[in-house]
């Protein structure tokens, strides 16, 4: 599973981390598996404290972890958003920015934190045939309470992970 970096958007600086990788793979039952490596001064970074899992709105007000999956053409789109605390939320779009709250399987998240390093793996099945258009996202909340923007790649003008040129890879079936 080749990780990539994901870039900080240039409006929001962040003093606490060094860098974000993340990845994504597909599995043969068709079920994603999605990663995020956040290296850095993570005693300078607001992390939510574990709890059971469960859905939860509003988690990019803080720190966390999103993916967003869309088939090649069309407007529609899910997004998932994944707390170190091991709350979700998903959400399905018709067309940009236009959804409701989605209900469906709970996806399987996994955190390890070591000094200066926290992993998130998130394991997500909508069951979706054929190639995914995806986007890779994350959002950093520091101490101070100053937020930051990280993506595969950022649409010109203010941070929007919703924007069509922000799902940078394209995944394939796996084989």
């Amino acid at each position: 599973m080749p990780s990539a970096a994901l870039e900080r958007h240039p409006a929001s600086p962040c003093a606490a981390l060094r860098g974000i990788e993340a990845s994504v793979a597909r599995n043969r039952d068709g079920s994603l598996h999605v990663a995020y490596r956040l290296e850095g001064d993570l005693e300078r970074v607001r992390i939510q404290p574990p709890r059971a899992p469960r859905v939860a709105d509003k988690l990019w007000q803080h720190t966390c972890c999103e993916l967003f999956i869309a088939e090649p053409a069309g407007p529609g789109y899910h997004e998932f958003n994944f707390s170190p605390s091991g709350e979700w939320a998903a959400y399905r779009f018709t067309r940009y920015r236009e959804g409701m709250p989605f209900i469906g399987p709970e996806p399987k998240i996994r955190v390890e934190r070591t000094p200066g390093r926290l992993a998130l793996h998130a394991q997500v099945d909508l069951h979706q045939k054929g190639r995914l258009r995806i986007g890779l996202s994350a959002v950093i909340e520091e101490a101070s309470g100053a937020l930051s923007y990280w993506a595969l790649r950022h649409a010109p003008g203010k941070p929007d992970f919703h924007h069509a040129d922000t799902f940078a890879l394209m995944l394939d079936e796996a084989r």
